[in-house]
């Protein structure tokens, strides 16, 4: 799965630089960076952060969405906060038959670009979170599907996202071993030259087919990952730039992980 990520405001801006427009760049920095919860060192998906996504209708410019997709048949603010808890990822096999995705799935996609994500280990009692990113250390583009809300009594719109998951490659399947999931998971990391492909219009089904076609693991040789400072309880840092530092663990040097 992928609940915890790690977006600097330079990885945010990948695609938007791609193109050389400065007074686009300084329009971003000026209109929606102050509505996101940028720079973004560790974000749990689960205490909703907003962060830059780019949609198939605007695939150059951002828009800030709130992770954590909320279905335009939402009912009311009580039913959406049942609701996003659930759909921070999407698993990509089912994306096209899940009621809360499948709209989306055909007709809103989107791109979260990262610096990387963390995943924890179970390992002799203790969870060790790892990080994981390219080995190159150029951002990475996970694929998303996003909503727009309208909650019907104010009418405030609300725009938000699902991070999409696919089968865990041999790197994931060494550090994602909680007990209690079928299988080693991970974002869809999708390769430079495929990026645009992921946006293209669904008009049929061969379209669907091309789509489906993508949701595949990333390549572990493109990726590098190591233990981290705690993510969670009394030892958690919170959103601050240690976070990612290199970390020692007495269970990983007693039973080392050959990554």
């Amino acid at each position: 799965m992928c609940y915890d990520v790690k977006a600097s405001l330079e990885a945010q801006l990948n695609r938007a630089r791609r193109n050389g427009d400065l007074k686009t760049i300084e329009e971003i920095m000026e209109k929606l960076v102050p509505l996101s919860d940028l720079p973004i060192y560790h974000a749990s998906g689960f205490s909703h952060p907003k962060l830059l996504i780019y949609t198939d209708e605007a695939p150059d410019i951002p828009t800030v969405s709130t992770w954590g997709l909320v279905p335009f048949w939402v009912k009311d603010k009580a039913q959406l906060k049942k609701t996003w808890n659930h759909t921070l990822n999407a698993r990509g096999e089912t994306i096209f038959e899940k009621p809360s995705f499948r709209n989306a799935a055909k007709n809103n996609r989107c791109l979260v670009y990262v610096d990387g994500f963390y995943e924890h280990h179970h390992i002799k009692g203790a969870t060790i979170p790892f990080y994981i990113h390219a080995r190159n250390k150029e951002p990475l583009a996970l694929a998303g599907l996003w909503s727009e809300w309208v909650n019907r009594e104010t009418g405030e719109v609300l725009n938000t996202f699902s991070l999409v998951t696919t089968e865990g490659n041999e790197l994931l399947a060494k550090i994602h071993n909680n007990p209690k999931l079928e299988g080693p998971r991970m974002p869809l990391i999708l390769p430079k030259e495929l990026e645009n492909d992921w946006l293209n219009p669904i008009d049929d089904e061969l379209d669907v087919k091309k789509i489906k076609e993508l949701i595949r693991s990333y390549p572990s040789t493109e990726l590098e990952a190591y233990p981290v400072h705690k993510l969670r309880g009394k030892e958690y840092l919170g959103n601050v730039p240690e976070i990612s530092e290199k970390m020692s663990y007495p269970e990983l040097e007693t039973h080392p992980l050959d990554l």
